[in-house]
């Protein structure tokens, strides 16, 4: 196994022996320039879903960290993501979100590429270039690799990174349950409403750290928790299936991936849920019936929010999404959400969902507006030179981990916080910040694969 890089990062300006984070990693510009080389060419990145492109000629303009790239199915059906920008002068060869094209081609010169990449017309060829350029070496710029998994797309410009299943490693039994369908099948998802954007004065570390497994901000929530915004007129989520659950941490220091669970006792009842609308309510009744068959013991299990390092959040239940925070300079963040349901469910099922999931959660959503005003001051109040002094403090249920968890005969993989009593830690977020240091100071994945 690779020694661990110790260096300005780890163990520096990330001082997680103390529990303590340097305000520094949030603001300083320099910082934010280094992690675009270290962590956003190296990571895997959440591209999007295959439903958004499910014929030849298919594509949508996607990002990995700063860059544009384009998602498509060429003519043949195979997936490829490029960078979008044409290699004569780098303009991008398309500026729409989304649609269907035989051809991509550039605005300022005409350069054009077919969806495989190829470079296949360029004005003049005959009369400027003689003939002698090689379209062959001049296509656009392709992904490292690219990885298909449960419907979602992946994609890394680094060649040595590990298959997009070693860098989940174990995480995948947690991440599997956003990609299946609500009865435990690998029925499709879809993607619905298209997928909301928008822009937030803070780090993208900021919103990274929140949905890792920020356990302490209830408060936050307070006001929207009496609306009833909920799928049954309560609270912000339907709670009953979590009323009598074990609350639980789960991370994965190796690989920088965490989430929150909740694990019902054996033997528990399906919790009743959807209660504003009686054929939703009966959907996921049948739903969770065949999930708890299908996934036995594992059906106890309740997922809630997580991440993927470095920037993919998730949250697999109310309301089922993906959102990445995409970074834009040091103090600035673009968020994209993208929401699922099945993509056999009846029309008032996803009518129902697509309203819910906009109350909640997006811009216009009520809980994230909260979160947003908490990350924008956060960041704001860090900038100053005296604010830039002093550390953040991470010290939350440190020495309190465990392994080889169990509860009532369910055993959890990875490292684990039993919230029930203590209420809150901020492990998760801990590990977050460690696999980012990591990153940070490591020169190559021969240090960063550290569990092979």
């Amino acid at each position: 196994m690779a020694t661990k890089t110790k260096g300005r990062f780890v163990d520096g300006l990330v001082d997680l022996k103390a529990g303590q984070i340097s305000r520094e990693i949030f603001v300083n510009e320099e910082i934010y320039a280094e992690e675009q080389e270290q962590v956003f060419t190296r990571a895997w990145l959440f591209i999007g879903h295959e439903s958004q492109v499910p014929k030849p000629g298919d594509y949508f303009v996607s990002c990995m960290g700063e860059e544009s790239v384009i998602l498509c199915r060429g003519r043949d059906g195979a997936l490829h993501v490029f960078l979008n920008s044409c290699r004569h002068r780098g303009m991008k060869v398309c500026r729409y979100d989304e649609g269907n094209t035989p051809v991509f081609t550039c605005p300022y010169h005409g350069w054009s590429y077919a969806t495989d990449g190829k470079l296949v017309g360029v004005p003049f060829f005959k009369d400027a270039y003689h003939e002698k350029l090689d379209k062959s070496k001049w296509g656009l710029v392709e992904v490292a690799q690219m990885e298909v998994y449960k419907g979602s797309i992946w994609a890394t410009w680094d060649p040595a990174a590990p298959p997009f299943t070693e860098y989940l490693g174990d995480f995948k039994m947690f991440f599997d349950l956003s990609l299946e369908a609500w009865n435990g099948t690998d029925e499709p998802l879809e993607v619905i409403g298209g997928v909301q954007k928008w822009l937030i004065p803070c780090n993208w570390k900021f919103p990274a750290e929140n949905f890792s497994g920020d356990s302490y901000h209830n408060i936050s929530h307070r006001s929207v928790d009496m609306v009833g915004i909920g799928p049954s007129g309560t609270g912000r989520r339907d709670t009953q299936e979590r009323a009598d659950s074990r609350r639980l941490q789960v991370s994965f220091p190796d690989r920088g991936h965490q989430t929150g669970i909740y694990v019902l006792p054996g033997g528990s009842p399906t919790a009743a849920s959807y209660q504003q609308s009686p054929e939703v309510a009966d959907y996921f009744r049948e739903a969770e019936e065949k999930r708890r068959a299908i996934k036995g013991e594992w059906g106890r299990v309740t997922g809630s929010p997580g991440e993927i390092f470095p920037n993919t959040a998730l949250h697999p239940r109310q309301p089922r999404s993906i959102a990445v925070w995409h970074p834009r300079g040091t103090h600035q963040t673009e968020v994209w959400r993208w929401y699922f349901v099945d993509a056999g469910a009846p029309y008032a099922v996803k009518d129902f969902l697509r309203q819910y999931y906009i109350r909640y959660s997006g811009p216009g959503g009520l809980t994230e507006q909260d979160d947003m005003e908490n990350w924008n001051y956060a960041h704001s109040a860090s900038r100053g030179t005296i604010a830039r002094r002093h550390p953040y403090s991470y010290e939350q249920g440190m020495g309190s981990e465990q392994t080889n968890f169990e509860f009532d005969g369910l055993k959890i993989p990875g490292t684990v916080m039993d919230l029930t009593e203590a209420k809150s830690s901020e492990q998760n977020l801990r590990n977050f910040y460690k696999r980012w240091a990591e990153f940070m100071d490591a020169p190559n994945w021969n240090e960063l694969a550290g569990w092979r």
